[in-house]
């Protein structure tokens, strides 16, 4: 068996306004969610398609916890989008914090974006234009 990637952490203060966020926003599909009463935490479990073939972001929702320090360790989730613009366009009308409009990447020539989850984490969305 080959390892690969099966998914991001990222604790959320508010569970509902995150899930909202990846699936109403970004389209992503809500694969699982459950509690544990006795830990006093919720795990959801949201992607683009299921756990057993691709990866996927787990929020984590402590129920005693409101917020979180975002820190300095983790970068961000990164999303391939096929037009940019016009994704940012419709994520800003819908609600969602644009931190960086589209533009090539510094030193480079990539077309990248950055958006802000519910809990400020960075979302980086990458234009990537289908082959012909």
């Amino acid at each position: 068996m080959s390892w690969r990637m099966l998914h991001t952490m990222i604790r959320v203060g508010n569970l509902d306004a995150s899930i909202d966020f990846y699936t109403r926003l970004l389209g992503m599909k809500l694969l699982r969610r459950q509690d544990y009463p006795d830990g006093r935490f919720t795990l959801a479990f949201v992607g683009y398609g299921d756990e057993a073939d691709n990866t996927v972001i787990e929020l984590t929702h402590n129920w005693d916890t409101a917020s979180y320090d975002l820190g300095t360790g983790f970068g961000h989730v990164a999303l391939g989008v096929p037009d940019i613009h016009a994704t940012c366009a419709q994520l800003a009308q819908a609600g969602a914090k644009i931190t960086r409009p589209p533009g090539p990447m510094k030193h480079g020539s990539t077309i990248i974006a950055f958006i802000e989850d519910p809990d400020g984490y960075k979302i980086e969305l990458i234009e990537r234009k289908a082959h012909s």
